[in-house]
């Protein structure tokens, strides 16, 4: 006998356990499909769970939620060779109005799926989805999967980037290499107090480390402090990871060397390497996200924001808004789960910050993609006029601010300089 749900979420990512909580409260009949063996055995991000939009799926989660550490302090580095820039802000603030925590998936993952359960969601581990049904009217009403096949009323794809889900359905094709990442991470066992000594925090304060530049790829690295490991790892756009001829794991053992970097790793032992691909198209690149009998939300959807460092919050809260168009096309009375019914979810992603932060900053991505001077030249520039400034060596400053004046000139030119301030000013304002 082939089972029947109200409502069939596909992965047990933040998206899907966010779609299937507020479906479940609702009162429908929910299953979370998971292929892992519990829910965040299969998942990586960097490391930071936002507060608000998490409270807004379980209010004050940090009282039971396996979080690591509050960040108090958040760091940008812009790298050359053997320095870096640092601009960074930490903020009381931040200590008691909670901004974000450091989180390990495997754990948070695992409790946020028991919310859904406790609920009232079915949780399927070890089940892998592996395609749509259709009915006889050609609308989805199901999926079929390695252990059978699922009948639903309507379906949420929530399956990562490279969703089989949402391909299968026809929502789009295959995503090209210059609108993936490949990040990898890995995380390190570090004394809790050579934590606090190195990152300047005590308790339970964490600090979030964003790295830029320092050589030709496009790449992004981070550092995040747990309870007792770090959070180290990198995200490469795939076609600069061919165009260079370069493995992810060549820019991950070069940070690691990094002067800058490797006193913050010094004796730590390294406790588990993952690997996972990130959608940062970008608002121009995000797929259909509804047909009939299916939505679709988080990485599936394309709904990161590769400038500000976002996914995690975007897919709670697009899992959020695609089980609410779901409880209110049920309420309804008429709930066929149409692709006009189901509209109502891109509405509400475009009057929350998930798309209108895409689209303000929609074309930043593809422009620095296109500039690589800004994470290539502009890092070395700043290092090497930073040096000049600092150095005391008797001469006047104003003969220090010459010299830096002519490296920047020379090395990009008066009216390239100005080129690529007004581009970026255009495109961020």
């Amino acid at each position: 006998m082939v089972e029947k749900y109200d409502v069939a979420v596909i992965g047990a990512g933040p998206a899907g356990v966010a779609a299937a909580i507020t479906t479940s409260r609702a009162g429908l009949n929910t299953v979370i499909l998971e292929r892992g063996d519990f829910a965040g055995a299969k998942n990586m991000f960097g490391g930071i769970i936002f507060t608000k939009p998490t409270a807004e799926i379980v209010p004050e989660f940090w009282k039971t939620a396996p979080i690591e550490r509050r960040v108090i302090e958040y760091q940008y580095w812009l790298l050359s060779s053997e320095s870096h820039v640092q601009i960074a802000h930490r903020n009381q603030k931040f200590v008691k109005d909670f901004n974000s925590f450091t989180a390990l998936r495997a754990r948070f993952d695992r409790w946020f799926a028991q919310q859904a359960e406790a609920s009232g969601a079915v949780l399927l581990t070890r089940t892998t989805a592996t395609g749509v049904l259709h009915d006889s009217n050609n609308k989805i009403n199901g999926v079929s999967t390695d252990r059978g096949d699922l009948l639903a009323d309507v379906v949420i794809a929530c399956d990562g980037a490279n969703s089989l889900i949402s391909k299968g359905a026809g929502l789009h094709e295959e995503w090209k290499p210059e609108d993936m990442s490949v990040a990898v991470k890995e995380t390190y066992s570090l004394p809790k107090e050579k934590i606090e000594d190195r990152f300047n925090v005590r308790g339970d304060e964490g600090v979030a480390i964003m790295i830029y530049g320092g050589r030709n790829e496009e790449f992004a690295g981070f550092i995040y402090t747990n309870k007792d490991t770090i959070s180290f790892g990198m995200g490469a756009i795939m076609s600069d990871l061919a165009a260079y001829k370069t493995k992810p794991q060549q820019i991950l053992e070069w940070l690691k060397s990094h002067p800058s970097i490797k006193p913050l790793m010094e004796g730590a032992a390294l406790r588990e390497y993952t690997a996972h691909l990130i959608p940062e198209g970008g608002y121009d690149k995000i797929p259909p996200l509804y047909t009939d009998g299916m939505l679709v939300a988080g990485d599936a959807a394309m709904l990161v924001n590769a400038l500000t460092w976002e996914g995690t919050n975007f897919a709670m809260i697009s899992g959020k808004f695609a089980g609410q168009t779901i409880v209110e096309t049920k309420k309804s009375g008429n709930g066929q789960f149409t692709a006009d019914q189901l509209s109502r979810y891109r509405a509400l992603l475009e009057s929350s910050f998930v798309l209108k932060d895409l689209k303000k900053f929609r074309d930043v991505p593809g422009y620095i993609a296109k500039n690589k001077q800004f994470l290539t030249l502009y890092p070395e520039l700043m290092n090497s006029m930073l040096y000049r400034f600092f150095d005391v060596d008797g001469r006047p400053k104003e003969e220090h601010i010459k010299e830096m004046k002519k490296e920047l000139f020379e090395k990009r030119g008066r009216l390239g300089v100005l080129r690529d301030a007004y581009g970026l000013y255009r495109r961020v304002s």
